[in-house]
Parts: C-alpha cells; structure tokens; sequence
C-alpha cells in the first residue's frame, strides 16, 4: 500500500445534557456494532427520581409519626429546614408530571431547582406551567 490513507465514519447522534452526565442518542432503527457492549437504555433522570423517592420517604416517616414536625426530621437527617420543606412540597406535584419524571419523558427543561421552586396546588395548573 502507498501512502497514508484516512478513512472517514460518520455516525448520526445526538448529545443530549442531563445533570452530571451526558447521553449519546442514536437515531432509531441504527443497530449499534456486534462488538459493542450491549447497552440499557436509563429511564428518568436520577437526580429527579432520587428527589421524589426520598421526598416521599420523608412524608411517609411524618405520616407515619416518627418525627412531629419537619424541623425535627430535618435536624435528624442533617439536611436545612428550608430545604426539607421545598423536597416535600414534591409530594404534591401532579400524577402526571411524577410519572413523567419516572419514565425519562419530562421535558428537557424541567429539573430539580424548577421543581424546588413554590408552586400551584392545582394538577391542571402544575401541568400547563411545567410542560
């Protein structure tokens, strides 16, 4: 063989951002290589998902009676007052909107200080403003 030879591969895909990582979406229908690890496609993003589990863990534990008010289960689990009433208020979002979170279909601006953020009581509303 003479000479240098270049050989160039594009490949379709996108880089979508998430938070604390980064996700390489190949279009559908694009088989990856047989040499490729075989890969598990990451349902919800895990910041949001751990937010609504140990929001609903901390309403449990008051529902329950192991801590009377939030300042006390804030003192117990080390975390600032203010903070532990805002992960609370998680437990009031819409149905839908949770279970979007859970199955990775939010919209891509929707993250955890958005949802931190005071919002309507009403689904409807939580809906229209989230979506």
């Amino acid at each position: 063989m003479s000479g240098a030879t270049c050989l160039t591969v594009r490949v379709p895909l996108a880089i979508r951002r998430r938070p604390g990582r980064k996700t390489i979406v190949t279009p559908d229908g694009v088989a990856p290589p047989a040499q490729a690890p075989a890969t598990t496609q990451t349902r919800g993003d895990p910041v949001l998902v751990k937010a609504l589990a140990r929001a609903f863990r901390y309403q449990r534990m008051l529902d329950e009676g192991r801590y009377s008010s939030i300042t006390e289960m804030a003192e117990a689990e080390h975390l600032d007052r203010g903070y532990m009433g805002r992960l609370l208020q998680l437990t009031l979002l819409a149905p839908d909107i949770v279970e979007k979170v859970l199955d990775g279909t939010q919209s891509e601006n929707l993250d955890l200080p958005s949802l931190m953020k005071s919002m309507s009581l009403d689904w409807r509303l939580q809906c229209l403003t989230l979506a």
